[in-house]
């Protein structure tokens, strides 16, 4: 969710057997819908945006070598946290969210950072209490909705997430984005009702919105071909291709997962990986999905040895 030139763009044509080999162990039925993408997009990654890498420079300079109040260092802290988080460098920025917190008990965005993180890191009881701390702290603070229905969705509680997730659309009911993510919870309680409930709050998404595509596809309305194939449509710049292709290839790996094709759904996680849109929600959690499928696929081989 989330320059001016010609967006270099390379299309190249992948035969069935090459999109889904990453993952055919997984015995994933020989569906239409897993045989129908002839064709994919790829933009070239993002690199480190240098104003990051400036950035943190100069907060490492100012936390080093000027004295100032805790409530600054921890204001600083935390923005050195959020660029070590924009380039991908997790670790570190986890590191100066938990200290700025430390210094700054209310610093409600870091909490809410530090939530996503124990998500992606699979804690999501401590990441529950994160946002729980957010809300306390800040009620008002719709994002926190967000993400923590997402660690409730990945947490295995869709009925918790999808309420965290109605809260959140309720805002803003013609983000599509918002639609998104309600519609992958309640799919997980009731795939047929949440078709239809889908169906009917899309009605308030523009349809000039590229987003509406997504919902298109999650409908059954376009086929995977013409998804992809409408991918550059209203490209003006590389940066908006890879954001596009961060957040269509996620879809797409939920579309396939959903209709059990899960050798084709790993590799579309692995290609929103690809774009290093690490800002991103779908990027964020596209490691995630992977991570999770191959721990079901070990608890699947487990079982059936000891059948």
């Amino acid at each position: 969710m989330k320059l001016f030139y010609k967006p270099i763009i390379l299309v190249i044509t992948l035969s069935i057997t090459l999109l889904t080999q990453g993952c055919v162990s997984l015995n994933e039925p020989k569906s239409s819908s897993s045989a129908v993408v002839s064709q994919l997009v790829i933009a070239e990654p993002l690199a480190i945006n240098f104003k990051s890498e400036i950035a943190i420079a100069r907060y490492s300079e100012v936390l080093n070598k000027v004295k100032i109040s805790d409530e600054q260092k921890a204001q600083l802290l935390y923005e050195r946290g959020v660029a070590y988080d924009n380039v991908g460098l997790r670790s570190l920025a986890r590191y100066d969210f938990t200290q700025a917190i430390k210094l700054q008990p209310t610093l409600t965005d870091a909490y809410n950072f530090l939530g996503i993180h124990f998500t992606q890191l699979k804690e999501f009881d401590e990441a529950y209490q994160k946002f729980d701390a957010v809300l306390e702290l800040s009620p008002e603070h719709e994002y926190a909705h967000l993400n923590r229905g997402i660690a409730l969705y990945y947490g295995d509680r869709p009925e918790l997430a999808a309420q965290d997730f109605i809260n959140f659309h309720y805002k803003q009911s013609d983000d599509p984005y918002r639609l998104l993510w309600l519609y992958l919870a309640e799919y997980e309680v009731d795939p047929i009702l949440a078709q239809q409930k889908l169906k009917q709050r899309a009605k308030n998404v523009n349809e000039r919105t590229w987003a509406k595509q997504i919902i298109y596809l999650l409908l059954g309305d376009i086929s995977q071909t013409e998804f992809i194939g409408d991918l550059t449509i209203d490209i003006n710049s590389s940066k908006e291709l890879t954001d596009r292709l961060c957040e269509a290839y996620f879809y797409l790996g939920k579309h396939n997962q959903n209709q059990h094709n899960l050798g084709a759904a790993a590799n579309f996680f692995k290609l929103s990986l690809s774009t290093n849109v690490y800002e991103f929600i779908e990027h964020r959690y596209a490691r995630l999905e992977l991570e999770l499928m191959r721990t079901k696929k070990a608890v699947s081989i487990k079982q059936k040895d000891q059948s």
